[in-house]
């Protein structure tokens, strides 16, 4: 040990923030940490250092590290359902032309992609998350995925006159197909570029929705 120092010495602290800046800071700190390391090799100790804030004050903000990791989730969670509203907004709201099916779909494939580049390895978060020994905690966690499931399912079984059941099948299909497509690039993002990435897909899954669409469906046309 160095002459004159002290391992005892408090370590240096970030500037005195307004309370909602330091929690921001905390979620986006934890955000990456949990994004890269996981939720059982982060430890509070961890992101207290980081933020360059003591432990209790730490605690304030969030009672634990799960809830903690959680206000993180739903923090994605949000920006996954805002993107998948927008994307079916147009078929819900009417009128429905001919040619807006295949539009609904892409805005769906584009949204998980322009997501998964927006929020990088924090989408793992979502769909890859490593917190799932415990039934609450996991439909927490999964909350978003499964009411962007529930929104897209409103939507395919209204202009295929499928059961909600078999569109909520049809709904569960084309998210992993693009979330699968979006985490793709997320690991390889030289591969494919993000709009032949959607385009890609978007084909795939229209030729099958195409076929589904009932033969009495009414469309404004223009």
């Amino acid at each position: 040990m160095t002459a004159g120092t002290d391992d005892s010495t408090p370590r240096p602290r970030s500037p005195r923030m307004a309370r909602d800046e330091r929690r921001a800071q905390v979620l986006r700190i934890a955000q990456e940490l949990f994004s890269t390391e996981g939720f059982h090799h982060v430890s509070m100790d961890d992101i207290a250092e980081r933020a360059q804030v003591s432990k209790p004050v730490l605690y304030r903000h969030f009672p634990s590290k799960l809830d903690l990791y959680l206000a993180v989730v739903d923090l994605r969670g949000t920006d996954l359902l805002v993107a998948v509203d927008a994307a079916v907004a147009g078929i819900e709201q009417g009128p429905v032309r001919r040619g807006d099916g295949r539009d609904v779909i892409a805005a769906i494939v584009k949204a998980y992609v322009m997501f998964v580049d927006g929020a990088g390895e924090a989408s793992v978060l979502l769909f890859e998350s490593d917190v799932t020994h415990d039934a609450d905690v996991r439909a927490r966690v999964e909350h978003a995925s499964s009411q962007a499931a529930l929104r897209i399912t409103t939507v395919l079984s209204e202009v295929t006159a499928l059961s909600l059941e078999d569109a909520g099948l049809l709904a569960v299909s084309l998210i992993s197909m693009a979330q699968g497509a979006a985490t793709h690039r997320l690991r390889k993002p030289d591969d494919v570029a993000p709009a032949r990435t959607v385009e890609l897909v978007t084909q795939l899954a229209w030729g099958g929705v195409s076929a589904l669409i009932r033969p009495d469906f009414l469309y404004e046309d223009a």
